[in-house]
C-alpha cells in the first residue's frame, strides 16, 4: 500500500513547551499512530514540533525546505526535499500532501491554508481532506463562507458543501483525515 502522508501547516515561532508547540507534537503523534507520515515546511515551531512528535510515534517524516529561507531542515525530518523558491516549495507541500491539517499560524500560514482551499474549491485538485486545529481560523472560514456560499455563487466547490473541517484536538483532526482517506479507498474499491 501506497505511503499517505499529512502535510502540516502552522507558525515557526512556538518552542517547546508552548501550548501550541505541544498540541503540534501531540498530532504529529496521533497522525504517526494512525500510520500516516507527516510532511511539514521542516523549519522550527509547528513545523518541527509535528516531526517530533511523528518520530516519537515511530512516523516517517518529509520536509519542503528552500533556499529562500536558507536554513536547514529540523533534527527530526527524515526526508528532505530542498527547492529553490518560497513557491516551489508551497506548491511541493501541497502536491505531497494526501490530506492537510492547518494549525495556528500567521500570514504564511493563511496563504497555505487559502492556496489549499482554493485549489479544492476550484476542482483543481480533489479528493485531498483538510482540517484546520482549534478555533483560530473559524473567523476568516466564516467571513469566506459568507462570500462563497451567498448570492450567485454558483458552482464551485465551497458552494456545494464545507471543503474544510474544523477539529477541535489533535485527535478529531486525524479521525477525519483518516475517515475521508479511507472512504477515498472504498469508493475507488467499489468502481
Amino acid at each position: 500500500m501506497a505511503e499517505k502522508i499529512i502535510t502540516v501547516f502552522g507558525s515557526s515561532r512556538p518552542s517547546a513547551g508552548d501550548a501550541d508547540y505541544e498540541e503540534a507534537r501531540i498530532l504529529g503523534q496521533v497522525l504517526a499512530s494512525r500510520g500516516f507520515a507527516v510532511c511539514t515546511g521542516a523549519y522550527g515551531g509547528v513545523m518541527e514540533a509535528v516531526s517530533r512528535g511523528a518520530k516519537e510515534s515511530a512516523g516517517k517524516t518529509h520536509g519542503i525546505t528552500a533556499e529562500f529561507f536558507a536554513r536547514k531542515a529540523n533534527a527530526w525530518v527524515d526526508v528532505e526535499v530542498r527547492k529553490n523558491t518560497w513557491a516551489e516549495r508551497l506548491f511541493a507541500l501541497i502536491e505531497m500532501g494526501n490530506g492537510f491539517a492547518v494549525c495556528k499560524g500567521g500570514t504564511g500560514t493563511l496563504v497555505e491554508l487559502a492556496v489549499v482551499w482554493e485549489m479544492l474549491n476550484k476542482a483543481v485538485m480533489r479528493d485531498k481532506p483538510v482540517t484546520v486545529l482549534g478555533d483560530f481560523w473559524q473567523p476568516i472560514l466564516e467571513r469566506v463562507r459568507e462570500v462563497k456560499q451567498g448570492p450567485g455563487a454558483g458552482r464551485w466547490g465551497e458552494a456545494n458543501g464545507r471543503l474544510v473541517h474544523s477539529a477541535g484536538s489533535a485527535e478529531e483532526a486525524a479521525e477525519y483525515l483518516a475517515r475521508k482517506l479511507r472512504d477515498q479507498v472504498s469508493r475507488a474499491t467499489r468502481k
